[in-house]
């Protein structure tokens, strides 16, 4: 069935720029023309590519840069192609200059030396630091990240132990996005040691929420719950490899809605905690969202560490099950791996939740070591037992196995399935979430949709011990699919019978 594709029109990803010139290498329209060499005029684009292309020449079979082609498109080096080859004056390789008669190699490596090594306290850790941020694929991009003086300021003060390179030290920075991409880089590669960055954002999130709060009937409540309930099972829980954003998200909203219902209660009825009364919470309930709801939690809590006593809140049962039609739910498979709606790595994830029922939240932290070669082609594995891929999304996986995005500099050689633009990290469920929902896919009727699905093809268990779902819920599927566990049993019956 038809489907509409990107409903808000967005377009993801830099348009290409057109005008009145034509580039003799891809054919296509270009605002101006970068350079002109043997075969014609060439745009920025192909220009770039040229000039970071480097291998074995189809014609000479030197090991070089090779920014020409021949009649057969093939890469050639420049003194085969008849270009003019520029060197970098300090290095001497050939390729394009950054500066004058610098290339971006030499040009980071300067500045960083100027930043990092020259004011340095301990110049031999400042020349690791310097060994590491030189060695990224694409050097512009770490002059880019360079460019603001709020950087060359920050690494300033790392260079001078100003600001002393430590988690604590980063923290008592400003919290910014450069101040986190170079604590994750400085993690990647061993100068701090890896924290649960989920965690630390909680605390930060609650000791800035706490802050506003100026009314102490209203803080103190709601703090102790924060530390002791959630901060103390946040933290309990944290170890490598396990996840906590789900935890650290779940714990934001309940603050947030605990805080909102206290200050509903005082503003309202002119109460506080110790003098709510059940009718309080009832009217609250009725009155406002389902998200109120979130502030079961608190009570529990509270019941349990006396801070209040005698009022009730039942389980949130959600009246409906958003799903797609089976219609639907093939023919967002078929846009995924045939269209070009979206890129590649989230029309991968998206297949993932459509074929598999897999939540986003674990797709996104799925690593290569879930990928299986076999004699067969592809299997993943989402727990102990791999599954084979079918075809032709098992062509599509395999194709972004080859060229995973965000592979250059320091996060090069990431065993993410999905790694991020920042350095040992995975790219978050939302942002797959995201890019989903501006196609137009109903994530939770998408996995609902697959998860009934599968069940009515495959015995529930056998769907929970290959998914990692638990027994309770495909069984809770499968019931919703007319397929009841009593089917499962007869064919382990039948099974017995015949081997007998």
């Amino acid at each position: 069935m038809p489907i509409d594709v990107n409903p808000r029109g967005i377009v993801q990803g830099r348009p290409r720029t057109t005008g009145d010139h034509r580039c003799d290498r891809c054919g296509r329209d270009a605002a101006k023309i970068r350079t002109r060499w043997p075969e014609g005029a060439i745009c920025g684009i192909c220009f770039h590519h040229a000039m970071r292309t480097r291998g074995s020449c189809a014609s000479c079979g030197e090991e070089r840069l090779l920014p020409g082609i021949d009649g057969d498109r093939s890469p050639i080096c420049a003194p085969c192609a008849g270009i003019p080859a520029s060197r970098c004056a300090h290095c001497g390789e050939g390729g394009e200059n950054y500066r004058r008669g610098t290339c971006a190699r030499c040009a980071l490596r300067a500045d960083l030396r100027a930043l990092l090594v020259e004011p340095a306290v301990d110049t031999a850790m400042m020349e690791r630091v310097v060994d590491v941020l030189a060695a990224a694929d694409r050097r512009e991009s770490v002059l880019a990240w360079m460019r603001p003086q709020e950087v060359k300021d920050l690494l300033h003060r790392i260079a001078t132990n100003a600001t002393p390179m430590s988690h604590a030290g980063l923290d008592a920075e400003p919290h910014s996005l450069r101040v986190e991409h170079l604590r994750s880089i400085l993690e990647t590669h061993g100068f701090l040691d890896p924290r649960d960055h989920h965690l630390a954002q909680f605390e930060r999130w609650l000791d800035a929420r706490l802050a506003l709060v100026d009314d102490p009937a209203l803080r103190h409540p709601v703090e102790r719950f924060a530390r002791w309930h959630h901060l103390a099972r946040i933290r309990a829980r944290s170890e490598p490899g396990r996840r906590s954003r789900g935890s650290v998200h779940a714990s934001k909203q309940q603050v947030t809605e605990t805080l909102k219902f206290l200050t509903w209660l005082r503003d309202t009825h002119g109460r506080d905690l110790d003098a709510c009364t059940q009718q309080d919470v009832d009217q609250y309930l009725a009155e406002g969202p389902t998200t109120r709801h979130l502030i079961r939690t608190f009570f529990v809590w509270s019941r349990k560490t006396s801070l209040e006593r005698g009022i009730t809140i039942g389980h949130r049962t959600a009246r409906t099950a958003p799903h797609l039609t089976q219609d639907e739910r093939l023919a967002w498979i078929r846009e995924l791996v045939t269209g070009t709606a979206e890129s590649l790595p989230y029309r991968v994830a998206g297949v993932l939740l459509l074929l598999y029922a897999q939540p986003l939240v674990r797709v996104a932290e799925l690593k290569l070591s879930n990928t299986v070669l076999t004699p067969d082609g592809i299997a993943i594995r989402f727990t102990d037992t791999p599954i084979a891929v079918p075809k032709p999304f098992a062509g599509m996986l395999a194709q972004h196995l080859s060229a995973r995005p965000n592979q250059r500099g320091a996060n090069r050689d990431s065993d993410w399935l999905f790694p991020s633009t920042r350095a040992g990290r995975h790219v978050t469920s939302q942002t797959i979430m995201d890019r989903l929902r501006d196609l137009g896919i109903n994530l939770r009727g998408a996995r609902n949709r697959a998860m009934r699905d599968l069940v009515s093809e495959i015995p529930a268990p056998v769907v929970a011990s290959l998914l990692g779902y638990s027994d309770q819920v495909t069984q809770r599927h499968a019931q919703a699919a007319a397929t009841p566990m009593a089917q499962y049993a007869a064919l382990q019956r039948a099974s017995q019978r015949g081997s007998g």
